[in-house]
């Protein structure tokens, strides 16, 4: 197996962060190998976000080291793909579907033709199934469409790594559904890391779950979520006569 397969895809060693004064994250030691499905929960203001910060290289930790498929994360981003939570855009301001997913295409070291960047775009809108709606404008999408054109964004600079912050968290069902359907279809072909407090949403990626409330905790492999888990997810205590598609229900 070539060295750069065996390097994971997420090293983190002893990583701690506050703002201020204030602890976020404490002691994370976390490893996730290469091409695994992951999803992390855990409570509102549990420090997730702030992980996937650290991990993006947008802050640096207080305390230890960490490394992206074998780099500093500043310099493996160009091969990490992100969809934020929110995506702050003037509603007002004309752009096409097709110059939202180009964006996917600037800011790395490549420097990239126009035809290879259209072929890049289209492929992304092809992955998520809205290659019909490349000339149409952004603000006239629904919110399910805006999301996928935004996981077309970020596949569009062929990454090796997809981060996901919550990306059903402002869609209907049916559009949850949809882009929860794509999310199945990517797994295996890269590392992809999902943000959720929703446990509908985790209940459909058991492959490996990292539970963040300050601490990380990595949950044994499970094929249903159990008391314990949910506890983790949402950060309350459960009824133990709850079974998983009644929890998901509450939650």
């Amino acid at each position: 197996m070539p060295a750069n397969e065996e390097t994971p895809a997420v090293a983190m060693r002893n990583v701690s962060f506050a703002y201020e004064s204030r602890p976020v994250l404490e002691a994370v030691n976390l490893s996730v190998p290469r091409g695994r499905f992951v999803c992390f929960v855990g409570p509102n203001g549990g420090g997730k976000t702030t992980l996937f910060r650290l991990l993006l290289g947008l802050v640096a930790p207080s305390q230890g080291d960490i490394e992206i498929l074998g780099k500093a994360p500043e310099a493996a981003r160009p091969k990490v793909g992100y969809v934020p939570q929110h995506f702050a855009f003037d509603p007002l301001f004309p752009v096409r579907v097709f110059d939202v997913v180009r964006m996917g295409c600037l800011g790395g070291a490549e420097r990239l033709g126009r035809a290879e960047v259209r072929r890049r775009v289209a492929k992304a809108l092809e992955v998520v199934g809205l290659r019909a709606l490349e000339g149409q404008w952004f603000n006239r999408l629904s919110g399910g469409q805006r999301q996928r054109v935004l996981i077309a964004r970020a596949l569009a600079a062929t990454p090796e790594m997809l981060l996901l912050d919550e990306p059903t968290s402002n869609v209907d069902a049916g559009a949850e559904n949809e882009i929860l359907g794509l999310l199945e279809q990517l797994h295996g072909a890269l590392t992809v890391l999902l943000v959720t407090h929703n446990a509908a949403v985790a209940s459909r990626f058991l492959e490996m779950i990292v539970c963040v409330n300050r601490k990380v905790h990595v949950h044994p492999p499970t094929d249903r979520i159990d008391d314990r888990l949910m506890r983790h997810i949402c950060g309350y205590e459960a009824p133990a006569t709850l079974g998983a598609e009644e929890i998901a229900r509450h939650a």
